[in-house]
């Protein structure tokens, strides 16, 4: 038995240090996804005042309850996008009656992407201005492990006001979530870039 036991001591020995090649870390990757093929339609409803396109792989649901009480205006709705994605932008929308309601629409918007802050290791704020269509506003892009990776809000300064929140029915991991969020950042930018008032 000693034999044994020793012959097999010398084996693991020879097998351990044999073995020069220093260890190499494996190159990052990410989980394979899908993605649907990229293509658009203009989107309108009878319960909102514009329009806009999105992915034809994309769907509209209409927010019936928030917080079980009707949502504060009938154009609440949800784009949901490709089941491949998993994931959502949760649209609200506000008209504007007095120069103190878009002050008070604004403060909200900055602070709902602010309680952000703890989580996200940077928050990069992208201008929108398009005078010709009427259509000012800012996007958020949210880096680190946020609930919601990218917001926006859209608006003519005297009328309308539209929030828009990206979020996905996973826990979110940057590094593994980050293709994805990319993916949905050129369709919200195609939404941003199409988007009209409609009176």
């Amino acid at each position: 038995m000693r034999f044994l036991l020793f012959f097999l001591t010398i084996g693991l020995l020879f097998t351990a240090c044999g073995n020069d090649v220093p260890p190499v870390p494996k190159p990052r990757s990410y989980p394979r996804i899908m993605f649907p093929e990229r293509a658009y339609e203009r989107i309108t409803t009878e319960y909102c005042q514009f329009s806009f396109e999105a992915p034809t792989s994309a769907t509209i649901t209409r927010e019936e309850l928030f917080f079980d009480k009707a949502p504060p205006d009938s154009c609440w709705f949800d784009l949901n996008l490709a089941k491949e994605l998993n994931g959502a932008i949760h649209f609200s929308y506000y008209p504007i009656d007095s120069e103190k309601t878009w002050e008070a629409l604004l403060d909200e918007a900055f602070g709902l992407v602010g309680v952000h802050n703890d989580r996200a290791s940077d928050i990069q704020e992208v201008a929108i201005h398009r005078g010709e269509a009427g259509v000012h506003g800012v996007a958020f892009d949210i880096a680190g492990p946020a609930a919601s990776p990218f917001q926006f809000f859209l608006t003519d300064s005297t009328t309308h006001f539209l929030r828009g929140a990206l979020y996905f029915d996973t826990e979110v991991r940057p590094d593994s979530i980050a293709p994805v969020v990319e993916f949905v950042k050129e369709d919200i930018f195609r939404l941003i870039e199409t988007f009209e008032w409609v009176e």
